[in-house]
């Protein structure tokens, strides 16, 4: 039997919880047109590589916490439900819980006899969830959690265990001084005994329960082996595609592309068409049926579907919404970002200029800043 087979026979309905909270202001203008969870990462909505992962461990049954209308996620969670064969339904928080608070208000989903993960919806990474699973049930306790290493930790809970059995010895959210480089995954395994810990009163996992399970011996922690980066800014989007596509290239490299046009760890839609005498990547992700005209350089860029651009254009660390258009012999770099559905006429520059969608931009943008 394969291992996930096994695994599903121990945990007849494993579940999870997502915690996929707001509106995703910090990835405007793109969550102007879909909820934060629904913007692709590497041509594939973000929480589908969580719910894929999932699946692949195992999973069954998963809730999504959500803190908005769960109406504008309906026909994914339908194609989702449908093409993987698992169940996933919405709880609509009626005001913002924190991290925990949503936890307590899905009891009555997560009461199983088994346990259960959370996940951050913000997180990519390898998901080295079969691991954790194994991890998890070595040690016994109520609670496993992913760490990873980190250069600037004051900006995040910061965990102290361990070495060899990854026994959490502290939990420092945000810390003044240095308390250690590895910091919380966002990704955990619980007993259902954990359930009682909490209230469905706004709380924060990170300053209330972590240090308490902490101080109980309660708590153990598996460092990820492999890319972790938390996708809340344009920045960070083309932060982890980088690291991403670099995953691909040592697990599954048959994904990546292999046009002429492309230097380095490119992924191209099959529907995509290309030019003569392009050159594309490394870093580049483009989306299904866009259109890239002769000429045209591309390096550490992302084009959503059905995007346009132009003879001759230069784009470089930036993101090009769905269905716009770069003109001819346009550049825009600097973490430049394009809404939906924006059109920039020919032979302009856009440096760092966030645009809101529909919009049609004339001028050029030599500083970055908002266009409304």
């Amino acid at each position: 039997t394969s291992p996930v087979r096994s695994l599903r026979c121990y945990h007849r309905t494993m579940k999870a919880l997502i915690l996929v909270g707001g509106f995703g202001t910090r990835l405007r203008p793109l969550t102007l047109s879909k909820p934060k969870p629904l913007v692709e990462f590497c041509n594939k909505a973000q929480l589908r590589h969580q719910i894929e992962a999932l699946v692949d461990v195992g999973v069954t049954e998963v809730v999504l916490a959500i803190s908005y209308s769960p109406n504008v996620m309906e026909d994914f969670l339908i194609e989702v439900q449908d093409q993987l064969n698992i169940k996933v339904v919405c709880s609509h928080e009626p005001e913002p819980l924190g991290t925990a608070g949503p936890i307590a208000y899905a009891r009555d989903f997560l009461k199983t006899s088994q346990p259960f993960f959370v996940i951050n919806s913000d997180v990519m990474c390898s998901f080295p969830l079969k691991d954790l699973v194994a991890f998890h049930a070595r040690h016994g306790r109520e609670g496993s959690m992913l760490v990873t290493k980190v250069e600037e930790p004051s900006k995040y809970g910061v965990v102290a265990f361990e070495p060899g059995s990854g026994k959490v010895t502290k939990f420092v959210n945000k810390p003044k001084t240095y308390a250690g480089n590895h910091i919380n995954a966002g990704i955990y395994m619980f007993q259902p005994a954990v359930l009682s810990r909490i209230s469905t009163q706004p709380t924060s996992m990170e300053k209330e329960i972590f240090p308490v399970m902490a101080q109980e011996e309660e708590l153990y922690c598996m460092p990820v082996n492999g890319y972790w980066l938390d996708v809340c800014s344009p920045k960070h989007h083309l932060l982890a595609v980088g690291m991403h596509l670099a995953y691909l290239r040592k697990t599954n490299a048959a994904l990546l592309s292999v046009h002429p046009a492309v230097r380095g760890d490119v992924l191209m839609d099959a529907s995509a068409t290309v030019g003569n005498g392009c050159v594309i990547g490394p870093n580049v992700v483009i989306g299904p049926n866009c259109v890239i005209e002769d000429g045209v350089y591309l390096e550490r860029a992302v084009l959503m579907e059905g995007s346009v651009v132009r003879k001759h254009s230069f784009v470089t660390d930036s993101i090009v919404g769905w269905q716009s258009k770069v003109g001819q012999w346009v550049r825009v770099e600097n973490l430049t970002v394009l809404g939906e559905d924006v059109k920039l006429v020919d032979e302009i520059y856009v440096n760092g200029g966030l645009v809101l969608p529909h919009k049609s931009i004339t001028d050029s943008v030599a500083e970055p800043r908002i266009i409304m």
